[in-house]
C-alpha cells in the first residue's frame, strides 16, 4: 500500500509508482495531509464527493481547505481555502468545474475548480448543513439541516422553497430521487414522505413496519434507476422499498457485529441498467460490508477494527471507493481488485491431444501419451519436456488454415471456447448453476449495446401492451413492468413483434431469468428470434408452415407410426408441434429442465431447437399412441408430462446425426449470427404488406370503433335523454304524490303535536304546581331550619348562661363555704373565749359580789365611759373580735350592781317600739309578695302571647331580638348580683361583716339591759355573765342560719335557670330575701339600739 502526503503542496502527484492493489484490501493509495514542520500531527479530511464521470473528486480538511483530486490523471491540486470546516460536499452539478460546499457557519457557497473564484453565497439554515442533494439535470439542489430543508435553484442561486418542521420531529434527510422529480424526506420519528419537485404535492408516504423490526432511519441509498431504496439505523436490520410498488419489499439482517448503520451507498455496474444489486453498508466499528440484495451475501468488505471508516463515497462508474478513515486520512479502493475473486470466470479445459500422423509410430506414440497441450487462441503452447540425450528441445504444433478458421469461430468472449464447453455439457449434461449466466452471455455474444436499448426504452410503453396485464395476468407487478418494457422495446426495434401474440410466452421465461438485468434480458431474446426463429413469420399471422413442415419431414423418417396416428386423428403440426414452439418448452418444463435443454440448444447450431421438439414427441410417444381425443392431445401440449429430459436431449442428439441431409434443418437454418454492436440489425424477415395491411386494417377498425362509439354514444345520449325524460316526469308526478302523501302525513303530525303540545302544557302546568309546593315545602322547611337555628343558639346561649350560673354560683358556695369555716372558727373562739371568761367570771364573781354594792354608784359612770370605749375598740378590730376581759369586766360587775329601776321602764319602752316595728316590716312584706305576684302573672301572659304567635314572621323577628335583650339583662343583673354578694363576702370590710360584729357589739353593750330585763322579771338565780354570753351565741347561730338560707337559694337558682321564670323567681326570691336580711339587720341593729 502507497502512502501519500501532500503536506503543503498545492499541487502534485497522488502516487509515484503504478499502484498494484491487492485483492485482500484493495488499497490504491493512502493520502494524509501533515502540517508543515510538524509530522507527528495531521490534518484530518471530514468528506469526500466524486463529480459526475467519477473519475475525480473532492476532499475537504478540517481547516477549510478543498482538494481535487483526479485519478485519471494521477494528480491532486488546492482548489479553495474557505478558513471554515465543511460539513457536506457536492460535485456533481450541471457546470461541471463547479461545486458546492457547506460551512460551518451555516452557510452554503459554490466555487469553480478552474477559477477558484467564489460563484455565488448562500445563507439561510440556523443549524449546520449536514447532507447535500443534487438534481438528475443538475440545476437544482437541496440542502438538509436538523430543522429545516431548503430547495436552491442553481442556475440563479435563489432559494425556490423551504421545508420547516416541528423542533420534536426534526429532519433526518432530503435527497432528489435519480431519474424523476420526486423528493424524498425522511424525518427523525422514522416517517419516510415523497414529494413532486415542481408543486410540492405529497405523492404517497412509504409504510414503516410496526414491530420490533422497527428502526429509526439514520442513512439512506437509492439505485440509479430510482426504482429501489433502501434505509438503516440504530439496528442490523435493513429495509428494502419497492418504489414503483410503495411496498417495503425485504429486510435484511446484517452480521450480529453490526449494531447500527452510519452510511448506505449503492455500488453501480455498467451491466445491471440502473438496478444496482451490490450496496456498501458502513456500521459502527468502521468497517464498510458490501453485500448483494438479492442473494443477500457478503461479497467483500474494506476497512479495519484498528483505523475504521468515518465517510466513504463510491465513484458512478463503480471504479473507485474513497473512505475518509478515523485518522483523518484517505483511503481510495479499486472495486475492480475487491471483486476480482468474484468475477472469475470457470477454469479453461485442458485436454490430452495427439498427432494423428505420429501415432502410427510406437515410438514416438510412447512420447506424445504423455504431452499437455493448452489451446489458447491462435496457437497452443506445449510444456517442455525432457529428452534422454540431456537437451531440451521446444516444440510447436502448426494448424492448417481450416483449422485455424474453425477455432475462431470457436472463440467466445471471456476467454471461452464453444468446444469445450459442448465437451463439458456432453460429460455433465448442462452447465453449472454458478457460471450458467456468464456462459450463455458468452455463447450468445451479447453485444450490450446501452445506448441503443436506453433509446428503445425511452419510447415508453408499447400501445399493444398497455393492456398486457389484461391478457396475463403475473402476480409479481415488478416482473410485469419487466415484461412490459422488454415486449414494448421489441415491438418499438421491428413492427412485426407488436403483432406477434405468443411473444409474451415466448419472452417471460428469459425476462423472468433475467429480471435483474433487462439488457441481458432484450438482447438474448432478440437474439434468438434472429437466429432459432428463422422464417417463423414469413407466414404470419398464420404459423410458421415451412418450419413445422420440416419437423414433421424429422417425425416420418424415424417415427412413421406415431405420424400416421396423429395424421389419423387429424392432429397436425399445428397442435402438436406449435405449441412446444411458441414457449419454447416452458409449459411443458419445470425450471431446471428448461435450463438444461437451453443449455444444449444455445451450445449446438439454431436446427438443434427443432431436432430437439421431433425428440420430445418421439420420447413421448407411447402416451400419444393411447390418445384417441383431440382435446387431449392438446392438453398434453400445454401441461408438464412425466418425461425424462436426458432421454429427449439425447435423442435429439441422435436425431442431429442420422437425420438425412435432404430433410436436416441445417438446410433451412443459417449458422449463429450474434447481435452487431453499437446498433441492433434490422429485422424485416415477415411478410410487410399483412403488417402493413394489419395496421391499415386495425386503423380502419379503430376510426369506426370510433364513428361506432360515437354514434353508440350519441344514441345513448338520446336514449338517456329520454329515459332522463321519462324518469323526470314519473319523478315528478312521484313527487306530487309524495307531497300530498307528506301533506297529509304532515297534517296528521300537526295535529298529534298540538294533541302532544295540549297534554304538555297541562303536564307542565301540573309540573309549575308541584314546583311550587315543593319550593313552599322548601321555604318552610328553611323556615324551620331557621327557627330550630334560632332555638339551637338560645339553647345554646342559656346553656352557657347556665353554665356561667353554675360556674358562678360554684365560686360562690366555695367562697361561703370558705366564710362559713372562718365564721365558725371565729366561733370556736368565741366559744373559747366565752369558756375563758366564764372561768374568770367564776373566780371573781365572789370578789366583784363583795365589792358591787359599795362602789356601784362610783362606777357607774365610769361604766358608761368604758362601754363608749369597748365599742370604738370593736370597730377598729374586725378580725380578731378578741375582747378585753379587763373592759368587759367593769361594766359586767357595773351592770350586776346598777341598781336603777328606771332603766327597766326604758327596756320596756324600747320592746314596744320593736314591736312595731316587726309589724310594720311585715306589712311591708306582704305587700312586696303581691307586687311580685302580679309581675309573675304578667311575665306568665306574656309567654302565652309569644308562643301564640310564633309563626308570625314580625313577631318572631321582635321576639327574637328581645329574648337575647332579656338574655343580655338578666345576665348583667345576675353577674352583679353575684358580684356584689362576693364582694361582700369576700370584702373584710364589707357591710356583712360590719353588720356582724357591730350585732355582737350590741349585743355585749346590751348585756346589762337584758340581764335587768331578766332581774325584772324574777330570774335571780342566773348569773348576769352567762346570760349575755347566750345572747351572743344566739345571735350567731341566727346569723349562721341566714348563710344557710342563701346556700340553699343558690341550689334554687340553678334549677330556676331552665326557663325564664324560674330565672325571674330566682331574682326576686333573692331580692326578697336580700331585703328583708337588710331589714332583719338593721331592725336588730335598732332594737340593740
Amino acid at each position: 500500500m502507497q502512502i501519500s502526503d501532500i503536506g503543503a503542496r498545492p499541487q502534485g502527484k497522488i502516487w509515484h509508482r503504478r499502484p498494484n492493489p491487492s485483492t485482500a484490501d484493495g488499497v490504491i493509495v493512502n493520502v494524509i495531509h501533515s502540517a508543515v514542520g510538524y509530522h507527528s500531527r495531521t490534518i484530518r479530511f471530514l468528506h469526500v464527493a466524486f463529480d459526475a464521470a467519477g473519475d475525480a473528486f473532492l476532499a475537504g480538511d478540517h481547516q477549510g481547505n478543498i482538494y481535487l483530486f483526479d485519478l485519471s490523471r494521477n494528480s491532486f491540486k488546492l482548489v479553495q481555502r474557505t478558513g471554515q470546516a465543511c460539513t457536506a460536499l457536492a460535485f456533481n452539478l450541471r457546470r461541471k468545474t463547479e461545486y458546492l460546499v457547506a460551512l460551518a457557519d451555516y452557510s452554503l457557497k459554490c466555487f469553480d475548480t478552474d477559477s477558484k473564484e467564489l460563484v455565488s453565497w448562500m445563507r439561510g439554515h440556523e443549524s449546520a448543513v449536514s447532507s447535500i442533494s443534487v438534481h438528475g439535470s443538475g440545476r437544482y439542489a437541496i440542502t438538509t439541516s436538523s430543522d429545516t430543508a431548503q430547495l436552491w435553484d442553481l442556475d440563479t442561486f435563489q432559494r425556490k422553497r423551504k421545508l420547516n418542521v416541528h423542533l420534536a420531529v426534526g429532519i433526518q434527510k432530503v435527497y432528489f430521487l435519480p431519474l424523476n422529480n420526486t423528493i424524498i424526506s425522511c424525518f427523525k420519528d422514522g416517517s419516510v414522505f415523497a414529494w413532486e419537485s415542481d408543486t410540492l404535492r405529497c405523492k404517497y408516504q412509504l409504510p414503516v413496519p410496526e414491530d420490533e423490526s422497527r428502526i429509526n432511519y439514520k442513512a439512506f441509498a437509492v439505485t440509479r434507476d430510482g426504482r429501489a431504496l433502501v434505509a438503516g439505523g440504530k439496528s442490523n436490520f435493513l429495509h428494502l422499498w419497492c418504489l414503483n410498488a410503495r411496498q417495503l419489499q425485504r429486510i435484511i439482517q446484517m452480521p450480529p457485529k453490526v449494531r447500527s448503520i452510519r452510511h448506505l451507498e449503492f455500488l453501480p455496474d455498467s451491466f445491471d441498467g440502473g438496478s444496482s444489486q451490490v450496496i456498501g453498508v458502513l456500521s459502527q466499528d468502521g468497517i464498510m460490508r458490501f453485500i448483494n440484495i438479492q442473494t443477500c451475501k457478503l461479497l467483500f468488505d474494506i476497512g479495519s477494527l484498528d483505523n475504521g471508516i468515518n465517510t466513504a463515497a463510491i465513484s458512478s462508474n463503480g471504479h473507485y471507493v474513497v473512505a475518509v478513515l478515523e485518522d483523518g486520512s484517505i483511503n481510495i479502493y479499486s472495486v475492480k481488485a475487491l471483486s476480482q475473486e468474484l468475477n472469475k470466470p470457470p477454469p479453461p479445459l485442458v485436454k490430452v491431444v495427439a498427432d494423428s500422423e505420429k501415432t502410427k509410430d510406437s515410438q514416438n506414440q510412447n512420447h506424445v501419451s504423455g504431452l499437455k497441450l493448452r489451446v489458447t487462441s491462435g496457437k497452443v503452447g506445449r510444456p517442455l519436456r525432457g529428452i534422454s540425450t540431456g537437451k531440451k528441445i521446444h516444440t510447436r504444433v502448426l494448424k492448417s488454415s481450416d483449422s485455424i478458421m474453425d477455432d475462431k469461430e470457436n472463440v467466445l468472449p471471456a476467454g471461452l471456447n464453444k468446444k469445450r464447453l459442448q465437451a463439458l455439457l456432453k460429460e455433465f449434461g448442462e452447465f453449472p448453476e454458478k457460471y450458467r449466466m456468464f456462459i450463455w452471455r458468452s455463447l450468445l455474444q451479447l453485444p450490450e449495446n446501452h445506448t441503443a436499448f436506453s433509446s428503445l426504452t425511452d419510447k415508453g410503453i408499447h400501445a399493444a401492451y398497455m393492456g398486457i396485464h389484461e391478457r396475463y395476468p403475473i402476480k409479481s407487478r415488478k416482473l410485469l413492468r419487466i415484461l412490459q418494457r422488454v415486449l414494448s422495446a421489441m415491438a418499438h426495434w421491428s413492427a412485426i413483434f407488436a403483432e406477434v401474440s405468443y411473444l409474451p410466452l415466448l419472452a417471460f421465461p428469459f425476462v423472468k431469468l433475467f429480471q435483474n438485468n433487462q439488457l441481458i434480458g432484450f438482447e438474448v431474446l432478440a437474439t434468438i428470434i434472429t437466429n432459432w426463429c428463422q422464417h417463423w413469420f414469413e407466414y404470419f399471422p398464420n404459423p410458421p408452415i415451412n418450419v413445422l413442415s420440416v419437423i414433421e419431414n424429422i417425425l416420418a423418417h424415424h417415427d412413421k407410426e406415431l405420424l400416421h396416428h396423429l395424421v389419423k386423428y387429424n392432429i397436425t403440426t399445428q397442435l402438436y408441434a406449435w405449441p412446444l414452439m411458441e414457449t419454447l418448452f416452458s409449459e411443458v418444463l419445470t425450471r431446471d429442465e428448461w435450463l438444461k435443454l437451453f443449455d444444449n440448444v444455445f451450445s449446438n447450431h439454431p436446427s438443434y431447437l427443432l431436432v430437439a421438439v421431433a425428440a420430445y414427441l418421439i420420447c413421448s410417444r407411447t402416451p400419444l399412441l393411447r390418445c384417441n381425443i383431440k382435446e387431449d392431445l392438446e392438453h398434453f401440449f400445454h401441461h408438464r408430462n412425466n418425461l425424462d429430459l436426458n432421454a429427449v436431449i439425447k435423442e435429439a442428439y441422435h436425431l442431429m446425426e442420422t437425420t438425412p441431409e435432404d430433410i436436416h434443418p441445417k438446410r433451412m437454418l443459417d449458422d449463429f449470427v450474434p447481435l452487431t454492436k453499437g446498433q441492433y440489425p434490422i429485422f424485416n424477415k415477415y411478410p410487410k404488406f399483412v403488417i402493413d395491411y394489419q395496421s391499415k386494417e386495425r386503423e380502419r377498425i379503430w376510426h369506426e370503433e370510433l364513428e361506432y362509439l360515437k354514434e353508440r354514444q350519441l344514441a345513448h345520449g338520446l336514449q338517456a335523454a329520454s329515459v332522463k325524460r321519462q324518469a323526470e316526469s314519473a319523478a315528478w308526478y312521484r313527487q306530487q304524490q309524495l307531497l300530498q302523501e307528506a301533506e297529509e302525513q304532515r297534517r296528521k303530525i300537526l295535529h298529534e303535536e298540538e294533541q302532544k303540545l295540549v297534554e304538555q302544557r297541562v303536564r307542565l302546568a301540573a309540573m309549575k304546581r308541584e314546583l311550587k309546593v315543593k319550593e313552599l315545602q322548601i321555604l318552610d322547611a328553611a323556615h324551620r331550619r331557621f327557627l330550630k337555628h334560632q332555638q339551637d343558639q338560645q339553647k345554646s346561649e342559656l346553656r352557657r348562661l347556665d353554665d356561667e350560673i353554675d360556674r358562678k354560683v360554684a365560686v360562690r358556695n366555695r367562697e361561703t363555704a370558705a366564710l362559713i369555716q372562718d365564721i365558725e372558727v371565729r366561733n370556736l373562739e368565741l366559744e373559747m373565749q366565752k369558756k375563758i371568761f366564764e372561768q374568770q367570771l367564776a373566780k371573781d364573781q365572789e370578789a366583784v359580789m363583795r365589792d358591787v354594792k359599795g362602789h356601784l354608784n362610783a362606777n357607774w359612770i365610769q361604766a358608761d365611759v368604758e362601754e363608749q370605749k369597748f365599742k370604738r375598740m370593736l370597730e377598729t378590730d374586725q378580725y380578731t373580735g378578741v375582747l378585753d376581759c379587763k373592759n368587759d369586766k367593769e361594766p359586767a360587775e357595773i351592770d350586776q350592781l346598777s341598781p336603777s329601776l328606771g332603766w327597766q321602764a326604758q327596756m320596756l319602752e324600747k320592746q314596744r317600739v320593736y314591736n312595731l316595728d316587726q309589724e310594720k316590716y311585715r306589712a311591708e312584706l306582704a305587700q312586696l309578695a303581691n307586687e311580685n305576684k302580679e309581675r309573675e302573672i304578667k311575665l306568665l301572659q306574656a309567654k302565652k302571647d309569644v308562643e301564640g304567635k310564633k309563626w308570625d314572621e314580625v313577631v318572631e323577628r321582635h321576639a327574637q331580638l328581645k329574648v337575647p335583650q332579656d338574655k343580655a339583662a338578666a345576665g348583667a343583673h345576675i353577674p352583679s348580683l353575684l358580684s356584689d354578694e362576693t364582694s361582700q363576702a369576700m370584702e373584710p370590710d364589707g357591710d356583712q361583716h360590719r353588720h356582724l360584729f357591730e350585732r355582737l357589739n350590741d349585743t355585749t353593750t346590751g348585756c346589762p339591759t337584758n340581764q335587768r330585763m331578766d332581774l325584772l322579771q324574777g330570774s335571780e338565780e342566773q348569773i348576769p355573765g352567762s346570760l349575755c354570753l347566750n345572747n351572743v351565741s344566739l345571735n350567731s347561730s341566727v346569723q349562721l342560719s341566714l348563710d344557710r338560707g342563701r346556700t340553699d337559694l343558690k341550689n334554687k337558682g340553678c334549677e330556676l335557670m331552665t326557663g325564664i321564670r324560674e330565672l325571674r323567681q330566682k331574682l326576686t326570691t333573692r331580692a326578697r330575701q336580700q331585703h328583708s336580711t337588710n331589714s332583719l339587720s338593721e331592725g336588730t341593729t335598732y332594737n340593740h339600739c
